[in-house]
């Protein structure tokens, strides 16, 4: 029988591919720690050279293009963080830490958080559900083998869920998720019309910085935005969720804003952070925990 076009599903096809997972209710708290006015949520995503890796890609170039993540890129922005006291949040493919020898340390006793993002940043949306739960369980053992904790939290490799994603985050018993975007602040996860107690710390591609700054010679990826105008974008960003009383989260990575010309707007966006009064710098984890626990806003 011939598979069914997306213009030929009957109501009830469509109705639950979306309602599969769903934002459900919004985890804006009544007030931060310490009366602070907005949380600031950084992350890094280490995956340094898990990305050519997990499509087969084994040669010099591109795995040297990781590597600078690891070799140059981390070191700075773990300097600049404790510049600015703001821990953070680094999610970590398994592979990248295995193969930098004590980096997930560094991350640990500069006060961060370690979280999931799969074991060699695969794409999960191809993989069969065995193979998908595998890859996330070793994963999880290894980090909490390296970290002396076990994670809490997950951002799927490439923000990718696939349908069984969510199943196999509730299994391994993680407490939020920062891989979605369905609102600015924080919500909670909803299966299939069913509350989880899952936060999410939501992402958006506009707070990332691969998506201004990736290049590939082979592709059309190409650097469409200058770290000038990024910063002008994530500034305003911050200032709203300022406003708003909400979350500032953001998703950069070493290989990527580890480079003079753009860790230098990073600091920049720091500082500006930094000049209002009543920011608390967090983890996802910290967040999560906080939004959970706390006296909620409605909409």
């Amino acid at each position: 029988m011939t598979e069914q076009q997306p213009w030929q599903w009957e109501e009830p096809t469509w109705r639950e591919h979306v309602g599969h997972v769903r934002a459900g209710r919004p985890l804006r708290p009544e007030s931060w720690p310490g009366g602070a006015k907005v949380a600031v949520a950084l992350s890094f995503d280490s995956d340094h050279e898990t990305i050519p890796l997990r499509d087969g890609e084994v040669l010099p170039g591109k795995l040297s293009q990781g590597e600078y993540g690891a070799r140059v890129g981390v070191p700075r922005i773990l300097r600049l963080l404790e510049r600015f006291g703001a821990p953070s949040t680094f999610f970590v493919p398994a592979v990248s830490a295995l193969l930098h020898e004590g980096e997930v340390k560094s991350y640990v006793d500069a006060g961060h958080e370690i979280a999931l993002h799969g074991w060699i940043h695969e794409r999960n949306t191809q993989l069969p559900p065995e193979a998908e739960r595998d890859l996330t369980f070793r994963a999880a053992d290894t980090l909490e083998s390296l970290a002396g904790t076990r994670p809490v939290g997950i951002r799927t490799p490439s923000w990718d869920f696939s349908p069984h994603s969510l199943r196999i985050i509730r299994e391994l018993g993680l407490a939020y998720d920062s891989s979605l975007m369905a609102d600015d602040d924080c919500y909670e996860i909803v299966a299939d019309g069913e509350p989880t107690g899952i936060v999410e710390v939501p992402t958006e591609w506009i707070r990332d910085d691969t998506p201004y700054f990736t290049m590939d010679r082979f592709t059309t990826l190409r650097p469409h935005t200058t770290p000038r105008g990024v910063l002008t974008i994530w500034r305003e960003e911050f200032d709203g969720a300022y406003a708003g009383g909400g979350v500032f989260q953001l998703t950069l990575h070493p290989h990527c804003i580890g480079h003079r010309s753009r860790i230098s707007i990073l600091a920049e966006l720091l500082e500006h952070i930094a000049s209002h009064e009543d920011v608390w710098f967090a983890t996802h984890a910290q967040i999560a925990d906080h939004v959970r626990t706390g006296k909620v806003l409605s909409r």
